[in-house]
């Protein structure tokens, strides 16, 4: 068998170097976030995100996986405070999960690298439904965010999906 032909050509690579891109302030309360890969479609997400000491996301329910890699500070889930991320901790979350992101007042704040499949459905602390946290729903406050800090369009990789027959 011989190399295949390419199917997507490419003249340069597909790259971002996040310390040349904006960081988008405020995505979410306590979380600055640069988008790198936002696919709706098919529900995958790729954000660098940094998270302000005493950050305390919603708890949530996970449909997908996440891959979680801790660049800087620390944080933990309030289900597992005795399990703290520190630099350089990787974490692998399985679909069906359910926990609360926590980082402590007593922290650096964290710098994490995330790739997540599937949505967050986010609940209050008495466990009622909140929202949905998917790619879509990221992008349009990524986006809003970015508006508002006079970023008119943030850089990150996108698949173009068109609908319509093949070779049409």
């Amino acid at each position: 068998m011989g190399l295949p032909e390419t199917i997507n050509h490419q003249d340069v690579l597909l790259t971002l170097n996040t310390r040349e891109e904006a960081l988008i302030k405020d995505v979410l309360p306590g979380v600055d976030m640069q988008p790198l890969f936002l696919d709706p479609e098919n529900g995958t997400w790729v954000v660098r995100a940094l998270f302000k000491p005493g950050t305390t996301l919603p708890r949530h329910f996970h449909t997908g996986t996440v891959h979680f890699y801790t660049l800087a500070g620390c944080w933990y889930y309030l289900e597992y405070p005795d399990q703290p991320q520190t630099a350089g901790s990787y974490l692998y979350e399985p679909g069906g999960s359910i926990h609360t992101f926590h980082c402590p007042e007593d922290c650096e704040g964290a710098d994490g690298f995330m790739v997540i499949k599937g949505a967050n459905i986010n609940f209050d602390a008495e466990g009622n439904f909140v929202n949905i946290m998917d790619t879509g729903w990221i992008e349009e406050m990524v986006v809003a965010a970015a508006r508002s800090q006079g970023i008119d369009k943030p850089r990150y990789f996108k698949p173009k999906a068109q609908t319509g027959l093949a070779f049409e």
